[in-house]
């Protein structure tokens, strides 16, 4: 009974750890510059609802970041800070959008479990990852007990974490490759109130 008990611990631990040993090689060729145009995109929501990025330009900065999955530990923390920061990102007209390689059932949940406020994309095959130069690596799945009930938490790819932020014109305005989890809904407040100090 203890093997199985300590086992079942191991398992855990590397189901928290495994999204963050993934490698990934970065292609250049493919990566998106500050000032260059946003790459248009669209994905399904948690609800299975079809969003599009062209219906917020010119109305909204976005905050568009890629976490590798959902209810893991750093990627926790990085939905919870954008989660407690959403009335001051509302003050600023800023739309968030988190995007994974999680199916959207998956996603959910992760926004049932953390109370979560904004908008969660599923990007199963990286199709949108791929757009904005995003490196990706296999999927994989983890297991969770939910309310008592353990759920598979199944992603098709694996993305890094990277944060982008869109203006008013659709351009980029910013890059963040190395995403400190818990501090970047701070990191980007600073950025969007030093824009928005220069623009008005």
């Amino acid at each position: 009974m203890k093997k199985l008990w300590r086992q079942s611990i191991s398992f855990f631990a590397l189901g928290l750890l495994l999204p963050f040993f993934t490698s990934f090689t970065i292609d250049k060729d493919k990566q998106l510059k500050v000032g260059d145009k946003a790459p248009i995109f669209e994905a399904f929501d948690d609800d299975g609802k079809l969003w599009k990025s062209a219906d917020y330009e010119g109305k909204k900065i976005l905050v568009v970041y890629f976490y590798p999955a959902a209810m893991t530990g750093g990627c926790t923390k990085q939905a919870c800070s954008f989660r407690d920061d959403k009335i001051n990102l509302n003050d600023l007209d800023v739309e968030v959008i988190g995007i994974s390689g999680d199916d959207p059932s998956n996603l959910k949940i992760f926004r049932k479990a953390h109370d979560l406020n904004f908008i969660l994309l599923a990007d199963p095959d990286g199709i949108v990852a791929e757009k904005f130069g995003v490196p990706v690596n296999d999927g994989g799945s983890i297991k969770r007990i939910i309310d008592g009930n353990e759920i598979t938490f199944s992603r098709g790819v694996t993305t890094a974490r990277w944060t982008f932020i869109i203006d008013l014109d659709g351009n980029i305005l910013h890059i963040n490759n190395q995403v400190n989890a818990e501090n970047d809904s701070k990191n980007v407040l600073k950025i969007i109130n030093e824009y928005k100090a220069k623009t008005e």
